[in-house]
């Protein structure tokens, strides 16, 4: 005869504990896996934009990023950013340099794509366009989103290189070439990975597209 044993209320409370504890450690788990849970999808469709032919989307990791330039501001950066969007030079490039909640950089065309990346030479290489003057007078205000070219490593020139701001940086005022801002889509530059202790990433992220506007709703 089998004799039925009852529970203690303690047990009870042990056995609801170790259920909650069961699904919060699966629920953290998912959530470590799946860094862009909570990003919520820019839907395009949806969007209408005042001067179409200076919007661009940038497709990373958690979805689309809508990017507006600004050619009134640093019109011949802003034409040579086209032109390598245009190409589709920036395909596959890795977000290299990371500085947690502060900027993401990418746009090494030499030593930054996904099959020749070299970490070695990274942040040096060039693109096959040659280098451009600096754009810096014009009064821009670094906020949040804002995207700028970076510098190049053979002095205040800059070629293919650029970084979006994670937080506000007033200081680049003056220093950096401005090209434009995030509209749509912050939250998913906030989910590239960072390397750590360090703002040089192992194993980056990638951005997987960077088109105009008109290539994608034509």
């Amino acid at each position: 005869m089998l004799v039925k044993i009852k529970q203690s209320k303690s047990e009870k409370i042990l056995l609801i504990f170790l259920i909650i504890l069961a699904f919060f450690s699966f629920s953290s788990f998912f959530l470590i896996k799946n860094k862009c849970f909570f990003v919520k999808k820019v839907n395009l469709e949806k969007l209408s934009f005042k001067y179409p032919e200076n919007i661009l989307i940038m497709n990373i990791n958690c979805g689309n990023v809508v990017i507006e330039l600004m050619p009134e501001i640093s019109p011949n950066a802003v034409k040579r950013f086209k032109t390598l969007v245009s190409n589709k030079e920036y395909d596959d490039v890795a977000f290299y340099r990371v500085v947690e909640g502060f900027l993401v950089q990418a746009g090494d065309l030499e030593f930054g794509k996904k099959n020749n990346l070299n970490y070695a030479l990274l942040g040096s290489g060039k693109s096959n366009y040659g280098f451009i003057k600096p754009e810096k007078e014009n009064p821009f205000d670094f906020k949040k989103g804002s995207i700028g070219f970076a510098k190049s490593k053979n002095g205040d020139m800059e070629d293919s290189e650029f970084f979006i701001l994670l937080s506000d940086a007033p200081l680049f005022e003056g220093e950096y070439t401005p090209l434009g801002k995030v509209t749509h889509g912050f939250k998913a530059l906030t989910k590239i990975k960072t390397g750590n202790n360090s703002e040089y990433v192992l194993r980056p992220d990638f951005i997987y597209s960077l088109k105009l506007l008109s290539e994608i709703t034509n």
